[in-house]
């Protein structure tokens, strides 16, 4: 278990560096976020922001939706989709 929270941490440094808004969708970023929580705090612990905080609504809304998730399903979840985002953008910048 520890290689794989290695790994995680080694993706998590490396969505830092995704493309900017244009090309990493905020679906996407909002996955990662949840797995993310999911991965490092566990199942959502806090009320649900109120109707005029609408970033920070969407960002519980992603990690509830993943609630239930063991650590180590997430960080695998987390990992691959890491990876598919940059192969995303690798074939982005080879057009």
């Amino acid at each position: 278990m520890a290689l794989q929270e290695e790994e995680f941490k080694e993706y998590a440094e490396k969505a830092k560096s995704l493309p900017p808004a244009r090309a990493t969708k905020d679906a996407d970023k909002l996955i990662l976020y949840g797995l993310y929580k999911q991965a490092t705090v566990g199942s959502v612990n806090t009320n649900r922001p109120g109707f005029f905080s609408p970033t920070e609504r969407a960002k519980w809304d992603a990690w509830k939706a993943v609630e239930g998730k063991s650590k180590e399903e997430a960080m695998t979840e987390y990992i691959a989709k890491v990876k598919q985002l940059q192969q995303v953008e690798g074939a982005a910048s080879t057009t």
